[in-house]
């Protein structure tokens, strides 16, 4: 209640106010039953405007961080995020990993919608990166249409280190900015229902994975990198060059 209270009449209403997101696509997520959101993750402001793009309700899951703050900023913070559908959990890896699938199998076997970012981090420079294989677990196992969405332009909005929204973007040969609207755009559902008992095919995974991602590429109309966001993270932090690791294949996170 909490949450379709905030959404409805806080949340959303704001959101569409300021920013005026284009949304289009709709028509491919089911107003009832469970569906896999798969999505690019751009911006921080993403897991906000993705859960008030539709009326139903997308659950996500949050760094457990983010529910945990003391004092009273705490509480506004756990209460923020829940009321845009987000639950805690520990995303550190190993077991963690493996209750973080749970969780989306249990929210799914309810009937419900749960996304998830591929990509595992935000991009760090616009640019689509591949997408780690517990997505594609998750979709085998669970059964379910697995829908892909395209964030776009939200990078703009709120690019990296950013805490405060952008409202205007400078274009390379524009003399005046231009008003950045951010956009949500739904795929048609992917159907992997073929591969139903191959969850452990580590060959398997990563087709299905690939897939998700070149569908998300296709919508979104971004460049692909053939790299995971942590390792071109760790590359950037250390002033090298993203494009000479992939040319050199060195792609995968230290």
């Amino acid at each position: 209640m909490l949450y379709l209270f905030l959404r409805r009449f806080l949340v959303a209403p704001l959101v569409r106010l300021f920013f005026r997101p284009k949304v289009t696509g709709t028509e491919h997520v089911p107003t009832e039953g469970p569906a896999l959101l798969v999505s690019n993750h751009l911006a921080f402001c993403d897991s906000i405007f993705l859960p008030v793009s539709i009326p139903r309700q997308i659950v996500f899951p949050a760094k457990s961080e983010y529910f945990t703050g003391p004092g009273l900023k705490g509480k506004l913070v756990a209460t923020f995020f829940r009321s845009v559908g987000q639950i805690p959990i520990d995303r550190s890896g190993g077991r963690a990993s493996l209750a973080a699938l749970n969780t989306g199998l249990g929210i799914l076997e309810k009937g419900g919608l749960f996304g998830i970012y591929p990509e595992g981090t935000r991009s760090p420079d616009g640019r689509l990166y591949k997408g780690k294989t517990g997505v594609a677990r998750m979709a085998i196992v669970a059964g379910v249409p697995v829908i892909p969405v395209a964030m776009i332009d939200t990078e703009k909005l709120q690019p990296p280190g950013s805490i405060r929204p952008k409202m205007f973007y400078r274009e390379k040969g524009r003399l005046l900015p231009r008003l950045v609207r951010p956009g949500v755009a739904f795929g048609k559902p992917l159907d992997f229902s073929r591969y139903e008992g191959m969850e452990r095919d580590r060959f398997v995974l990563r087709s299905v994975t690939d897939e998700i991602m070149y569908a998300l590429m296709d919508l979104s109309g971004q460049e692909y990198v053939d790299m995971y966001a942590d390792k071109a993270k760790e590359l950037l932090k250390a002033g090298e060059s993203i494009d000479e690791h992939v040319r050199l294949g060195d792609t995968k996170a230290s």
